[in-house]
């Protein structure tokens, strides 16, 4: 029982868990009349809301780096950018609810801010390692943020945004921590309050990893440090000590008793079940016996047992029976006594299989014959790829498994995202186990297009970079799934939407005076640039209106104009030229959530004055937009 606190809040504690739940980087300890207390620190908190990088020296304890207030804004920075449809890479485009989105991930994060958040369960990543020769993207610190919203999206001339970070460089912490701090900051708003993420890491960067993690997402919201055993055989010519094992980071959006993230027990194994059996036939099945001694003294355990065969039992000098006497006369009576075969053995506790938890808490050490190995994975891709190997660090397909079992839902429908996605193990490990528990989850892969090396393997096989070689393998791994239980994964999703990520779809309308000409006037009529689609425009729309890229999307003829539906009319989209006031008054009959048409399809200024008219006539509660 509570007692009454008998008086008014504490506003300055509540706001100052508002302000650490918002900014956790914020969070800093400093000393007040000679103790450490905690605080916030106003100078990260003004870099949060500035658009400018603020200057501030005050010492204090904190984790740092060069360039760090600018991955905050580069965090924070707007992007003039979107993603476009590619339907011929895509496996079944219309029905499936899985997306495979090709770019630079922080864009490509900042993008799905406005219709993921809040919405992601899991997130898994195995960022590069930076290990000397691994590669970090090349992020643009340079860049303001107006900047950042006229840039067209490009690569460089080998076809991808990242450099060799080697460990020579006087910024081989920093470049990596530049890299992967902004996008851990835009990950963690896509989680939901009860979401999750993993992080594979080695140990050139974990400690640094914990550190950014603890900013990011809470000192608090630390799960496990997980070490997974990723080698059978130690390397004989390792400099001082073969590593045979990588870790994996998990931290919550929110702490378990902030109502946050779950963990799910992993299934018992075959060896644990192994201690149970029946031998004296008992109908609640089989069990195993356990000690009813405890290694103290309790003077309610301190009795006399006689067993069945009439011998008498006391407890051992120094121990005592671990139920008083009545609790082991009501046992006793049920049958959950077990004297031996012989019914003169030390009385034990039966404990039945039927009433062990169902499941095994999971341990943060992970064996190479449970959770599979960097060999297995290999020998995976291998397998995928007609004995080819055209990606050089995979991870095995267990290993992503078991982190989704502990980390989803049973047979639910969570979102996964992989915004590192590689070979694209991790939406093969959802197909798998949706295939095997009949689950719906739903995956989201982000990937950059990094150029192949023009000597490996996969570029033999004619792969020109790493997003061609993970939607091959989701194609084949999807297909052989379903050959390998054609039965039971009917409704299966093996599908995938591939979306690049490309610059605006509006054109550039911001000149200076002395930019204007005729001509540039003509182009300014239609502000829509001339190589995008309708479909292009439209999912540009679902990502400004927060309406999910995997949505249902549905063709169809109004008044004589293609029109797009959207979740059963939940987005109805037009972008035609010469639509009429008939057109208009069908899609405003349909009621739906969104109207959205271009500025220019209005067949004339009349229609365009009667837009708002008939959408108040027939569907007042439709939110109208225009292009």
């Amino acid at each position: 029982m509570d007692n009454l606190k008998m008086h008014t809040p504490d506003k300055t504690k509540v706001n100052y868990e508002k302000l650490a739940a918002l900014f956790p980087n914020a969070v800093t300890e400093t000393i007040v009349d000679g103790e450490v207390v905690r605080a916030i620190d106003a100078d990260v908190l003004r870099q949060e809301i500035s658009e400018t990088v603020v200057e501030g020296s005050e010492e204090r304890y904190q984790f740092t780096w060069p360039d760090k207030k600018k991955s905050v804004l580069l965090a924070n920075s707007p992007i003039a950018a979107t993603l476009r449809p590619c339907r011929e890479e895509s496996v079944d485009f219309d029905n499936t609810e899985n997306l495979y989105i090709e770019g630079d991930n922080l864009d490509v994060l900042k993008l799905l801010q406005e219709t993921y958040l809040g919405k992601i369960k899991m997130i898994y990543i195995d960022p590069p390692y930076n290990t000397g020769n691994d590669f970090v993207y090349n992020d643009d610190f340079t860049e303001n943020a107006g900047e950042f919203l006229t840039r067209d999206y490009q690569y460089d001339d080998d076809g991808n945004r990242m450099v060799k970070n080697l460990d020579r460089n006087g910024r081989f912490h920093t470049d990596w921590l530049n890299m992967v701090y902004p996008r851990l900051r835009l990950a963690k708003d896509l989680l939901r309050d009860d979401g999750v993420i993993f992080i594979s890491i080695d140990d050139n960067e974990v400690a640094q990893l914990r550190k950014i993690c603890d900013e990011v997402f809470g000192e608090g919201n630390f799960i496990a440090q997980i070490n997974w055993q990723k080698k059978h055989s130690p390397q004989n010519d390792a400099k001082y000590f073969s590593d045979m094992h990588d870790y994996i980071v998990v931290y919550a959006k929110k702490s378990y008793n902030d109502n946050g993230w779950r963990r799910n027990l992993l299934p018992r194994t075959s060896e644990q079940n192994a201690r149970y059996n029946n031998p004296d036939n008992d109908p609640r099945g089989v069990w195993t016996s356990d000690n009813l001694l405890r290694k103290d003294v309790q003077k309610t355990g301190l009795y006399k047992i006689i067993t069945p065969s009439g011998r008498e039992c006391l407890p051992p000098v120094g121990t005592s029976w671990r139920v008083p006497e009545y609790r082991y006369q009501e046992l006793c009576n049920d049958n959950r006594i077990w004297f031996g075969a012989d019914s003169n053995g030390v009385p034990r506790l039966k404990r039945f299989l039927s009433e062990v938890q169902d499941g095994r808490v999971p341990t943060t050490w992970w064996t190479r014959e449970e959770f599979g190995d960097n060999q297995q994975a290999v020998r995976e891709i291998r397998d995928i790829f007609n004995n080819s190997k055209p990606f050089d660090t995979p991870k095995p397909v267990v290993l992503i498994k078991t982190i989704i079992n502990i980390a989803t839902d049973n047979h639910g429908e969570d979102i996964i995202l992989d915004f590192f996605s590689g070979s694209a193990t991790t939406a093969h490990a959802v197909m798998q186990f949706n295939a095997e528990d009949g689950g719906k989850r739903k995956f989201i892969m982000v990937q950059l297009p990094e150029a192949i090396d023009e000597n490996s393997e996969a570029a033999k096989a004619g792969y020109k970079n790493i997003c061609e070689i993970g939607k091959e393998r989701i194609r084949r791994a999807g297909k052989k799934i379903k050959e390998e239980s054609p039965l039971t994964t009917t409704n299966l999703d093996i599908g995938f939407r591939v979306l690049k990520l490309d610059s605006s779809n509006m054109k550039e309308v911001y000149y200076t005076p002395d930019k204007y000409e005729l001509s540039l006037l003509d182009k300014l009529i239609d502000n829509i640039k001339e190589d995008r689609t309708p479909e292009d425009l439209l999912f540009q729309v679902m990502l400004d209106l927060g309406v999910l890229l995997s949505s249902k999307i549905e063709q169809r003829k109004i008044g004589g104009k293609t029109v797009f539906s959207v979740e059963e009319n939940f987005l109805i989209a037009c972008f035609e030229n010469d639509v009429g006031d008939d057109t208009i008054k069908e899609i405003a009959k349909l009621k739906p959530y969104y109207a959205v048409f271009r500025d220019s399809s209005f067949a004339s200024d009349s229609v365009a004055a009667n837009f708002e008219q008939i959408f108040a006539t027939y569907s007042p509660s439709t939110v109208r937009r225009v292009l």
